[in-house]
């Protein structure tokens, strides 16, 4: 019989502090607001062009 490996689980996130907590979701808020202004309002028409449709997708006006 093939011994299977037991399977390692990650620590619970129980014991993690509120602001250990809340540094993900602000890491993720900053680069979606990078992404919407920082190359929404970009100048160049490559940046422009590149994310045109997501802007749209999520009914950014971009023009």
């Amino acid at each position: 019989m093939r011994h299977i490996p037991s399977v390692k689980t990650l620590p619970s996130t129980e014991s993690l502090s509120p602001a250990a907590k809340a540094v993900p979701v602000l890491v993720a808020a900053l680069l979606g607001v990078f992404m919407l202004y920082g190359v929404g309002f970009a100048g160049p028409q490559v940046l422009h062009n590149a994310a045109h449709d997501g802007r749209h997708a999520f009914a950014f006006p971009c023009h």
